[in-house]
C-alpha cells in the first residue's frame, strides 16, 4: 500500500471544513513534500512527524513522501495536522492497517517524543463533524471541551503510540464523556447587592439584561461604573445549549475556553489601547476579536472616549447585525458577535464636571471635545444612557440594602421568556418589521413618544431603540401593551439624547 487517506478538519472562521490528508510513497531520493496551501506551522510538521515516529519506535520510510491536504484551495494552519500526517505515513508504509482509519477523524499536534499536545478549535471541529458518523480522536487536553458536542463520539489519546494501538487492535482509546462537565453555575458571579446606592443604575442594568440592550454609564471616578458592569453577567438569563456551544466554540478558536466555565456568560474588558483587529478580529489568518469572544456575554469598554475613534466606529455594524465579517486579500471569515455592550465614561477629561465642590477646571470647549470622541452614530446605537452620580457618604457607610442578583435574575428570566414565546428573540434583536408588529404603543404612549421625538430630535434608529426599551420595561412589569409610563421611563434612559 503506497497511498493512505486520513480524515481531519481545518478551520475557516467558525466553520471547520473537512480536510483529507492524502499520503503517497514513491521511489526516489528520500524527501517529504507538503502541498495544499500549508502555512509555516504545517510545513514544520515534516520535522516534528519524523522525530515523533522514530522516538515512538516506528520506521520512517526512506522514500519520496508526498502529503496533500485537500481541498487545495483552503489555507491550512497550525499543528493540528501532525497526527493525521503521521498516521498517513504509517498506513502508506504498511505499519498500521489503512482500513482502520476510515471510521475516525484525527487532529493533534505532536511533540518530538510522540506525545500529543492540545490544539485550538477542537469544539468547532467536532461540531462540524456531527453528521459524518465518524468518531473523533483528539489529545486528552482538547477532548474534554470537544466532548460537549454530545452527538459525536470523542476518543481521547495522550500519545501517538496509544492511537496506533487502538487502530491495530492492541488497545482501546477511552471515550471522553461530557455528562459531568456541563454546568450552569451562577453563584460565583459578583452580586448586585454589594453595590450601595445607584438605584437608577441598577434598574437600568435590569432592563439591559432583560432585553439584551447596550448601556452607557457616565459619571465621576469612583462612583461604581466598573462595579456595576461586572454585575451584568450575573443578571442574564441562563444560556440555551445551542448558544452555549456557539460561545464555547468561539472561545476555543482563541484557545481560551475552559470546560468548567461552560454555559457561563463571557465577560470581556479590553484596555482602551486595544487595536481595531484586537477588538473586532482580524489578522492574515482571521481570528476572533473581543466582540466575538464576548458572544452571548458582556463586552465592557471602560473609559470609552480614550479608545481610538476608528476602533469604536468598527463596533457600529456588529452592534446592529450581531456578527462580524472580516475580509483580507486571500481570506474571508465570519464570526458571531451577539454581545451586550457596557460602556463607561467620565463627564469630562478631569472627571469632575458638575461637581458641587467645584473641583472641575475643564473649559466648556474641552468638555465638548471630550464627549465628541464618541460619534453620534455610535451613541445612537446605545439603548440606555444614564448618569451614575456620586454616592453620599452616609449611604456608603450603611450596610448593603439592595436586591441580590438572584432575585433580579428571576425577573429578567421571566421577561426574556415572554419575549422568546412572543417573537423568538430578545427585544434588542428585533428588526424594523418586527418592531411594527410587536412594539405598538397605546394611544397615550404614542402621543408621549411623538413629543419625545420632536423635543429631543431623535433619529429613526433612536426612535426604534426607544420603542424596544419601552417594550422591555413592559415585559418586566408583565404588561402585554406599551403604556405611557413605560415610554416615559425609557426616555429617561436617553441621557445624551436629552442633553
Amino acid at each position: 500500500m503506497t497511498l493512505a487517506i486520513v480524515h481531519s478538519r481545518g478551520l475557516d472562521g467558525l466553520a471547520a471544513p473537512e480536510v483529507a490528508v492524502e499520503v503517497h510513497l514513491a521511489g526516489g531520493l528520500p524527501n517529504v513534500t507538503l502541498v495544499g496551501l500549508p502555512d509555516t506551522e504545517v510545513k514544520e510538521a515534516r520535522d516534528r512527524v519524523r522525530a515523533a515516529l522514530q522516538n515512538a519506535g516506528f520506521e520512517f520510510p526512506r522514500k519520496r513522501i508526498t502529503v496533500n491536504l485537500a481541498p487545495a484551495d483552503l489555507p491550512k494552519e497550525s499543528g493540528r495536522f501532525d497526527l493525521p500526517i503521521a498516521l498517513g505515513i504509517l498506513a502508506a508504509s504498511g505499519q498500521i492497517p489503512s482500513k482502520a482509519l476510515a471510521g475516525h477523524e484525527f487532529a493533534g499536534e505532536l511533540s518530538l517524543s510522540g506525545e500529543l499536545r492540545p490544539i485550538r478549535g477542537a469544539l468547532a471541529m467536532v461540531l462540524a463533524a456531527g453528521g459524518m458518523g465518524r468518531s473523533f480522536v483528539l489529545p486528552a487536553s482538547s477532548a474534554r471541551e470537544a466532548a460537549l458536542a454530545s452527538k459525536v463520539q470523542v476518543l481521547t489519546a495522550s500519545s501517538l503510540l496509544e492511537v496506533c494501538a487502538h487502530l491495530t487492535g492492541r488497545g482501546t482509546l477511552a471515550e471522553c464523556l461530557a455528562a459531568d462537565q456541563v454546568t450552569d453555575e451562577t453563584g460565583d458571579y459578583p452580586d448586585l447587592a454589594e453595590v450601595r446606592g445607584q438605584v437608577q443604575a441598577k434598574r437600568a442594568l435590569e432592563i439591559a439584561a432583560a432585553g439584551a440592550h447596550s448601556i452607557l454609564l457616565a459619571g465621576p471616578p469612583g462612583t461604581g461604573k466598573s462595579m456595576l458592569a461586572s454585575r451584568l453577567p450575573g443578571l442574564l438569563p441562563p444560556m440555551t445549549l445551542a448558544a452555549a456551544l456557539e460561545s464555547a466554540a468561539v472561545l476555543s478558536l482563541a484557545g481560551q475556553f475552559r470546560p468548567e466555565a461552560f454555559r457561563r456568560h463571557p465577560y470581556r474588558a479590553p484596555h482602551h489601547t486595544a487595536s481595531s483587529a484586537a477588538l473586532v478580529g482580524g489578522g492574515s489568518v482571521p481570528r476572533p476579536g473581543e466582540i466575538s469572544l464576548a458572544h452571548q456575554g458582556v463586552l465592557f469598554l471602560d473609559e470609552i472616549p480614550e479608545f481610538d475613534r476608528r476602533v469604536l466606529e468598527a463596533l457600529r455594524e456588529p452592534l446592529d447585525s450581531g456578527c462580524i465579517h472580516i475580509s483580507r486579500a486571500a481570506r474571508q471569515a465570519e464570526f458571531p458577535a451577539q454581545f451586550q455592550l457596557v460602556a463607561a465614561m467620565n463627564p469630562c477629561p478631569c472627571g469632575y464636571h458638575g461637581d458641587a465642590r467645584g473641583r472641575c477646571r475643564c473649559t466648556p470647549d474641552q468638555v465638548l471635545r471630550y464627549r465628541r470622541r464618541i460619534s453620534g452614530p455610535l451613541l445612537d446605537r446605545i439603548d440606555l444612557q444614564i448618569e451614575v452620580p456620586v454616592v453620599p457618604a452616609e449611604v456608603l457607610q450603611q450596610a448593603p440594602d439592595g436586591e441580590a442578583s438572584a432575585s433580579v435574575r428571576a425577573r429578567v428570566t421571566l421577561a426574556r421568556e415572554r419575549q422568546t414565546s412572543r417573537q423568538g428573540k430578545a427585544n434588542a434583536r428585533l428588526t424594523t418589521k418586527e418592531i411594527d408588529q410587536y412594539c405598538q404603543p397605546q394611544a397615550a404612549a404614542a402621543a408621549l413618544l411623538k413629543h419625545a421625538i420632536s423635543r429631543f430630535d431623535l433619529s429613526a434608529r433612536a426612535f426604534h431603540r426607544l420603542l424596544k426599551v419601552a417594550r422591555t420595561i413592559a415585559d418586566i412589569t408583565g404588561s402585554d401593551t406599551i403604556e405611557a409610563q413605560h415610554v416615559a421611563e425609557a426616555v429617561q434612559y436617553r441621557r445624551f439624547a436629552r442633553d
